[in-house]
């Protein structure tokens, strides 16, 4: 991921500052605006497990950073408070898969954002869905 964060919402450029795993991930913003955002990566050796295949954990550390992004992007402080993925499909390395998240619901505290996980041939491997606590803090 390049630090020069192009047209990049400003919450989100603010977050990416300091986000070591988005950055580890080497995702990269396609698209950011308040309610939605895409990020596209490119899964790795390091990210196998043990059956050849990608970690569950690399696709919801994915889809977690777009619902952040998402979500914050509203100008007020987010954070999860429950978040579930179905895996739908694996992942190898090598594969390009994009995060799509949108706030679905946005309340005065909670938020609820849906994402899908889609590879390179558009085969969707995981869906998310996550509700958040919005805090009082502003961005």
């Amino acid at each position: 991921m390049s630090e020069d964060y192009g047209n990049i919402h400003p919450i989100v450029k603010k977050l990416l500052v300091d986000d070591s795993m988005t950055k580890w991930l080497k995702a990269e913003v396609l698209e950011s605006r308040p309610g939605f955002c895409k990020l596209q990566m490119t899964a790795r050796e390091e990210m196998a497990n043990g059956f050849g295949i990608i970690h569950g954990s690399i696709t919801f550390a994915l889809a977690d950073s777009a619902i952040a992004f998402a979500s914050n992007a509203h100008g007020r402080h987010a954070l999860s408070l429950n978040t579930s993925i179905r895996h739908l499909s694996s992942v190898r390395v090598g594969d390009v898969i994009t995060a799509e998240a949108t706030v679905t619901k946005l309340k005065h505290r909670v938020a609820n954002v849906d994402a899908i996980i889609l590879n390179q041939d558009g085969i969707r491997v995981a869906d998310v869905q996550s509700t958040g606590y919005r805090k009082k803090e502003e961005w």
